[in-house]
């Protein structure tokens, strides 16, 4: 949740496209807590939200206690994650998307013509 609200300041900073996909990876970060929820089987609406009240008051360290199915103080509750590792996970992630997206643009993109007759390829 941290991440996704620091991404979102640079979006509210940045002009033009990459706004709107900047803003688009802070929704996606948003996402990753509700998807642990819902995987854990708890109302993911719910701890989310109020997830976002405590970060909103200045409790970053609080986070999804998967355990009691509520929201826990990470430092108290020993949770801790490596720089190194989370930086890995993005950029992989971030990696995939572009790839995907990529593909995406060439099996959109016009059929290339060939020869006189100008048939398809």
């Amino acid at each position: 949740m941290l991440m996704a609200e620091a991404v979102s300041r640079v979006a509210a900073r940045t002009a033009g496209k990459e706004a709107a996909a900047t803003e688009a990876f802070a929704v996606a970060l948003r996402r990753l807590p509700a998807a642990v929820a819902d995987n854990a089987g708890y109302d993911s609406a719910d701890l989310i939200a109020r997830l976002r009240a405590h970060h909103a008051q200045g409790e970053l360290t609080m986070g999804l206690d998967m355990q009691n199915g509520r929201v826990g103080d990470m430092k108290k509750l020993g949770v801790t994650e490596s720089y190194v590792v989370k930086r890995q996970v993005l950029v992989s992630a971030a990696e995939a998307a572009e790839m995907i997206l990529r593909v995406d643009n060439i099996l959109k993109s016009a059929p290339r013509r060939r020869g006189p007759d100008r048939r398809p390829c």
